[in-house]
């Protein structure tokens, strides 16, 4: 059965605590908003079939050091799983189902395969959130690193500072994220995607379930209702405008939305 419809494990994902749930099937929720007949079972009978082949290649599982060498040799060179630098504002990019047929994506979506390899074989990988480039981290208590996804490399946490662009040491850069935050920012890499190509009815829909996500951002309505007013869909976008002043009332932008509802009010009331 197609998983384009209810997005449920996603939907479960981005309301809950963002501890539960299961990333791989919320990634395959993801992909179903681009291919919406997409089944999981199959995609996730890949993920099973990579991690027994990499569970083969293993002498011992009590070893970190052996799995992260192991899993960089078995992915990203026998495999060749790689960033996608030539087109990275391609939303396959983002689609699950797509990173394990091209063996290509960007970080955050090649960071979630391995993530989920890892988690069939019990290995403790965890997703770093660093701005721009998102990592990986291996820690189980007596190996620690941190693991670039374009490659599988080991990273310094300098190399690790300088991928996200900071000036000096942050240490809340290297915060682990939850699922559910993993889940957002692959929902707003695919929502930026689609609204540079005017893609507006998917557009939307990932910004609806960015906001189920996290429904506190009081500009992602303003940014919904700019949206809305591109797709024709007036009322909806009126709706957003006054729950982003409700949220906002002293917002810098405050004038130029009000101008905005008032030009929607005199198109409804000409179409009425």
């Amino acid at each position: 059965m197609g998983r384009g419809g209810s997005l449920l494990h996603l939907r479960q994902l981005l309301e809950g605590d963002g501890l539960r749930g299961r990333l791989d099937r919320a990634a395959v929720d993801i992909a179903s908003i681009h291919f919406p007949a997409l089944e999981a079972e199959p995609i996730l009978d890949q993920l099973n079939q990579l991690a027994a082949n990499l569970g083969d290649r293993l002498r011992n599982f009590n070893d970190g050091r052996e799995f992260v060498e192991k899993a960089r040799l078995f992915l990203f060179q026998e495999l060749g799983f790689h960033g996608n630098e030539e087109n990275f504002s391609d939303p396959l990019n983002s689609c699950l189902n797509q990173v394990i047929e091209r063996k290509t994506g960007i970080p955050i979506s090649l960071a979630v395969f391995y993530m989920e390899i890892a988690r069939r074989l019990q290995m403790p990988v965890y997703g770093i959130g660093l701005p721009r480039h998102f990592v990986l981290q291996f820690d189980d208590g007596r190996f620690s690193t941190y693991i670039d996804p374009y490659g599988g490399k080991l990273l310094t946490t300098d190399e690790c500072f300088a991928l996200a662009g900071a000036r000096e040491a942050n240490p809340g850069l290297l915060r682990r994220v939850t699922k559910k935050q993993i889940a957002i920012r692959m929902l707003q890499n695919m929502h930026l995607v689609y609204s540079q190509a005017r893609d507006y009815p998917h557009a939307i829909q990932t910004l609806d379930l960015m906001i189920v996500g996290a429904p506190e951002m009081a500009s992602w309505y303003r940014r919904r209702g700019m949206l809305l007013v591109q797709d024709h869909r007036l009322s909806d976008a009126r709706r957003d405008f006054e729950k982003y002043l409700a949220m906002e009332p002293h917002a810098d932008d405050r004038e130029e939305v009000v101008k905005q509802m008032e030009q929607i009010h005199l198109r409804l009331a000409r179409v009425n």
